[in-house]
């Protein structure tokens, strides 16, 4: 990955993990009685100074000295602070030493953000993915599920692994052969982590019914 790639990369990163600005939701939307208002999640945002040692640690890990993290993954994530760690490391490792080029690992997390229809994940990660180049024909192609005759080799590949996996629960061998032949056997274990990655972050957001903050529409369209 080249230096300014990398740049990016961080810039994203942190859009994405640790929002800086005031948590309060868009519109006049009224959120349901257990959604912490500052947080917009039912579970608090936390401070450094409320945490034991080991969350103090993981906090220097996931946040330094950066901004409090008000909604998203490092938020709820804080809660259990091994998870933090776990969460840090893998994403880390996924996004910036993985198999996979920023572009491609953006596609695969548009997809697995679409199949568990999970609109925090989606609405970040569609305007990370116009930045990394992904055209919008691949874009609309996951957002609004159509076929994805004429897109491309690889996003067709990444399309077709992530449905299969998420719809079928089954890779059929002509579709691996093709993903090892165009990622080798590390990009297929790689992309197919991706995808893991954000469907288990997904359920946790999911599971604390986390609202979007005022900077980030949803861009997920209804089913």
């Amino acid at each position: 990955m080249t230096r300014i790639a990398r740049v990016l990369c961080l810039g994203l990163a942190a859009m994405i993990w640790l929002p800086t600005t005031h948590a309060q939701s868009d519109g006049d939307r009224a959120l349901p009685a257990d959604v912490n208002p500052e947080s917009l999640s039912r579970l608090p945002a936390l401070t450094r100074d409320e945490l034991d040692a080991e969350g103090r640690a993981a906090w220097d890990l996931v946040v330094g000295d950066g901004p409090r993290p008000l909604t998203g993954p490092a938020a709820v994530s804080m809660h259990s602070p091994k998870v933090a760690e776990v969460f840090h490391h893998l994403n880390q490792y996924l996004r910036f030493s993985g198999a996979l080029d920023a572009r491609d690992y953006e596609v695969a997390v548009l997809q697995a953000a679409w199949e568990f229809e999970q609109a925090y994940e989606w609405s970040a990660h569609e305007r990370a993915a116009r930045q990394f180049g992904v055209p919008d024909a691949v874009i609309d192609t996951i957002k609004y599920d159509r076929p994805h005759a004429g897109i491309g080799g690889k996003d067709e590949l990444i399309i077709d692994l992530a449905r299969a996996l998420l719809r079928d629960h089954e890779v059929s061998p002509e579709l691996y052969a093709d993903v090892v032949a165009e990622f080798g056997q590390r990009g297929m274990v790689d992309l197919v982590t991706i995808i893991g990655d954000y469907i288990m972050v997904g359920l946790v957001m999911t599971a604390v019914d986390q609202h979007l903050p005022a900077n980030m529409p949803d861009t997920l369209p209804p089913r």
